[in-house]
């Protein structure tokens, strides 16, 4: 199986199916666990020097970071019904949540700053992840974007997806893997894959332009694709929806892409 495609094993105690390191993944910042709790289930953690975008996928949830209790969080029982809810925590905090219901419960991690002044934690609620509508026909999809440059963070990007059947994302093909900005910057990405209905699968492509690194990945519900370089579209065939959640970090927190020239004629 390609390194690049990561499957979720058996949960353990705190119900974690999925845990990808900077370490496992061979890179320095992104950081991506998926918990799957059941009703009283909970998952807790410490933060350390890393901050920290809990996601809700699905399900509700009581969420405590250090002694305050942000009380129950979540609505939506599918990611393909609704807008997310989320929570921003920062570095040197520890946090728990305890399923109300089911919940599938996503920890997006990258490099804090736990030198200087904490910023607070917060609930991103779901009329703060600004939803648009991109591209046209069957590039159409909808993005959320849950943790965008322009909200507070030390290093984190988070946004999700749904790219309904038959229509093609992150497309046409882009990348951001050179720290050369004002023009592209370098971000290492993960994609959280969900299709539904869930028997179905996806396919995504993740090459460069010298072709060193080109692999076609069959993607199946609950699967990660790690974005180490390069270019990196997603495609939904006919009759699957497909939802991804994406987790970026970077030696700086800015998100500029540099399309393959090979398909930019596309968007003129």
């Amino acid at each position: 199986m390609s390194k690049l495609l990561v499957k979720p094993t058996a949960p353990d105690a705190q119900g974690r199916v999925l845990n990808i390191t900077p370490e496992t993944a061979g890179w320095t910042y992104v950081g991506f666990d998926l918990h799957k709790l059941e009703k009283d289930q909970v998952a807790s953690g410490e933060t350390g020097e890393r901050e920290i975008c809990l996601v809700f996928v699905s399900g509700k949830g009581q969420v405590v970071i250090e002694d305050q209790d942000f009380g129950l969080v979540g609505e939506r029982m599918s990611p393909f019904e609704g807008k997310p809810w989320s929570v921003y925590i920062p570095a040197g905090s520890s946090w728990s949540v305890r399923g109300q219901t089911s919940v599938e419960l996503a920890v997006c991690s990258a490099p804090g700053n736990p030198g200087k002044d904490k910023l607070p934690a917060r609930i991103i609620g779901p009329e703060q992840a600004g939803m648009e509508k991109r591209g046209v026909g069957t590039n159409v999809r909808h993005v959320a974007n849950i943790l965008p440059e322009t909200d507070p963070a030390e290093s984190l990007l988070v946004v999700e997806v749904i790219t309904p059947g038959g229509h093609w994302s992150s497309y046409p093909p882009h990348k951001h893997d050179r720290d050369a900005l004002p023009d592209e910057s370098l971000l290492e990405e993960t994609y959280y894959h969900r299709i539904n209905p869930s028997q179905g699968f996806a396919f995504q492509r993740v090459y460069t332009d010298d072709r060193s690194l080109d692999e076609t990945l069959a993607v199946e519900d609950g699967n990660v694709v790690l974005v180490p370089e390069g270019y990196h579209p997603c495609g939904a065939p006919h009759g699957y929806d497909l939802y991804y959640l994406n987790v970026m970090a970077g030696p700086k927190r800015i998100w500029k892409f540099h399309n393959d020239p090979a398909h930019e004629w596309m968007l003129k």
